[in-house]
């Protein structure tokens, strides 16, 4: 997906509230979403492309959230309703997207899972099978260690 596409398919998904918006917003929260994510455009993962996407629209719910926030109530005119309503979004959205980074590191790091963890070093003590003779001191004995690069 790259930017024009990921431009088109916010203006499409915000629908009603793109007449609250500008080109300018959309480019910008695309721009969160990139620092917040640490990617870089294309992407080509459905996952990236999804979690993109989610938090692109996130910061644009919080511009119109910030441009609400000088609403008030007036008599029976309860215009902080909207206000609420984004608040509302925003932090079910935030709370998504804690969970996914908690469940999937790997995703968002890049990385394979196995990388994510500490190395594991075997003791390094080596007997042969039959006579239990310690080989341990062998020059041709190597300690195995992992994960290794190409895991």
């Amino acid at each position: 997906m790259t930017r024009t596409e990921l431009l088109v398919l916010l203006q499409q998904e915000v629908k009603g509230l793109s007449t609250y918006l500008v080109t300018d917003d959309y480019n910008n929260a695309i721009d969160d979403a990139l620092r917040e994510t640490e990617w870089s455009l294309p992407v080509t993962v459905n996952f990236k492309e999804y979690w993109l996407k989610q938090r692109s629209k996130r910061h644009l719910f919080f511009y119109l959230y910030s441009e609400s926030a000088h609403k008030f109530k007036y008599k029976q005119l309860n215009l902080q309703h909207r206000f609420d309503h984004y608040k509302i979004l925003i932090e079910t959205m935030d709370t998504g997207f804690k969970e996914a980074l908690t469940e999937r590191p790997d995703l968002f790091a890049g990385v394979n899972m196995c990388h994510l963890f500490g190395t594991k070093v075997d003791a390094g003590f080596s007997y042969q099978d039959q006579t239990g003779k310690d080989t341990t001191y062998r020059t041709d004995q190597l300690v195995d260690f992992g994960p290794k690069a190409d895991d």
